[in-house]
């Protein structure tokens, strides 16, 4: 898919069945902020994606959800919401709103209020937002900590910035995981209670 030249998608093809799809920016975002949500379980992430995606859920859901994660990913076959990219994550869509919101009107002179925009043209400006920008400072700054390349003065300004630099935590177990955590807490807590004499 060349975007300069190619038509941007509106449905995905499953079998033989074409599928329209809500390709405004806004549903992507809510879906990437669903994934990000760690009181959501994997399946409720999937349910969220499948029905703010499709206008017609299909029948063959692994195939759905194959499609989808293209489709997210701007037409690569994967589309990462957690595992590899966890380790240098640099922004947030939740946490970062108001930065990228300033970063698209500085850079692209979007007002992203009342802005069309196409999924994947709002990628392509995503990713050539300005390097002036409060955003990219705030991301370049982020990697350089998260690979150990920063210096000490920017570490100390990663620190004075306090909750507008830190990135919540994206919680990918599953729902069985966090409730053998949980009976695992449980139980240690009955332990120490009844250590204590409680």
């Amino acid at each position: 898919m060349n975007i300069l030249v190619d038509e941007q998608p509106e449905s995905v093809t499953i079998a033989t069945t074409e599928y329209q799809l809500d390709t405004d920016f806004r549903t992507c975002i809510k879906i990437i902020m669903a994934f990000e949500d760690p009181e959501l379980t994997p399946q409720e992430k999937q349910l969220v994606l499948l029905n703010s995606l499709y206008s017609v859920v299909p029948e063959n859901i692994e195939a759905a959800l194959e499609r989808a994660n293209w489709f997210l990913n701007a037409g690569k076959e994967k589309f990462n919401t957690d595992e590899t990219s966890e380790a240098h994550r640099v922004y947030s869509f939740s946490k970062d709103a108001n930065f990228i919101y300033a970063a698209f009107r500085q850079t692209h002179g979007i007002d992203l209020s009342t802005a069309k925009l196409h999924w994947w043209t709002f990628l392509a400006l995503f990713m050539d937002l300005g390097q002036d920008t409060t955003f990219c400072q705030l991301t370049a700054l982020r990697k350089r900590i998260k690979t150990g390349k920063a210096t000490k003065e920017e570490r100390a300004a990663a620190r004075e910035m306090g909750e507008v630099f830190e990135l919540p935590e994206v919680d990918n177990r599953s729902l069985d995981e966090k409730e053998a955590e949980a009976d695992f807490i449980s139980k240690v807590k009955a332990l120490e209670e009844k250590r204590n004499g409680l």
